[in-house]
């Protein structure tokens, strides 16, 4: 799971085209991976989110050094103000 805080006046239309990238990635041992902007539900949520299910440990950190992913990793970077990640493993999977 990865979140960001944007910086105020982040291009959202490269932003955009961003998620869409993460969207396409096709990296082995990936079950469900989703990437998209908050729903504006509650004040103060962060932007930007990836929620992403992996077959191991070995699968993530695959997509970790994916060269696509990293590509689009450097292209949001300067939008971001301050990011949080968590790994995880789901228990009984």
């Amino acid at each position: 799971m990865v979140l960001a805080k944007l910086k105020d006046g982040y291009d959202a239309a490269e932003v955009e085209r961003i998620q869409a990238g993460l969207r396409a990635l096709n990296c082995p041992g990936t079950v469900h991976y989703t990437a998209g902007t908050d729903a504006g539900l509650r004040d103060g949520n962060w932007n930007f989110v990836i929620v992403a299910d992996f077959e191991d440990v070995a699968s993530y950190r695959g997509y970790d050094e994916d060269a696509t992913h990293n590509e689009l990793r450097a292209r949001l970077a300067p939008f971001v103000e301050q990011i949080a990640r968590a790994q995880f493993e789901i228990p009984g999977s």
